[in-house]
């Protein structure tokens, strides 16, 4: 199961939420936010913060139960999967979460899900393709932790085969809800990826 959320920008002004399975539109959600004109710096901030929380609210209708979907019967066996965008750092995971969006538009995969992080080096290997299965080259991807000590944000742009690599040292994590938030974009559209961060316990010295 993948949940995407992207601002449609433009003179749409929504933001949209949709909870896919095995390419099918289990749910969609969306929320205008012309109240956030024009956008203005602090406006595209409070834009971020209210995609991210929408993002993390529907994740959170899941996993509760209170958003109800309908999974094909026939694919009952994996119905229990966890839904997409919700990692917590050093654990594993099946399959590395995959942000699937609107036909024609942006997909976004974190190649080493489950590898990215090694002691204080956070190393992202990510894949930029069209629906379709092309690579994208040229995509501008970004990545940030949120609830870190001040980094900006971390770019680099996708090469030939789609692919592109961000490394950076792991920030001091301060917030409540630390995550590591990755960003594409390419031909005016969008893809997000959010992992929620959990630091581990310290062993207590003997």
């Amino acid at each position: 199961m993948h949940v995407q959320t992207e601002d449609r920008g433009g003179t749409n002004c929504m933001i949209d939420t949709t909870v896919y399975y095995l390419g099918r539109v289990l749910h969609r959600r969306t929320n205008n936010y012309h109240d956030l004109l024009p956008l203005t710096e602090d406006n595209q901030q409070a834009l971020k913060l209210r995609v991210d929380e929408q993002h993390r609210t529907v994740l959170e209708a899941i996993r509760s139960g209170e958003l109800q979907l309908a999974i094909p019967q026939a694919t009952s066996a994996s119905a229990n999967a966890a839904p997409g965008h919700s990692h917590q750092a050093g654990a594993n995971s099946e399959k590395p979460p995959v942000a699937v969006v609107q036909p024609g538009k942006l997909i976004l995969e974190l190649l080493n899900a489950r590898s990215w992080l090694a002691g204080k080096q956070a190393t992202l290997h990510l894949a930029v393709k069209e629906e379709s299965g092309a690579n994208i080259s040229g995509a501008s991807v970004s990545a940030e932790i949120e609830g870190g000590s001040g980094q900006p944000p971390h770019s680099s742009q996708t090469g030939d085969d789609g692919r592109a690599t961000i490394s950076f040292e792991m920030p001091k994590l301060t917030g409540a809800e630390p995550a590591l938030v990755i960003r594409a974009e390419a031909n005016k559209t969008s893809a997000l990826l959010r992992f929620s961060l959990r630091a581990k316990p310290r062993v207590p010295a003997v």
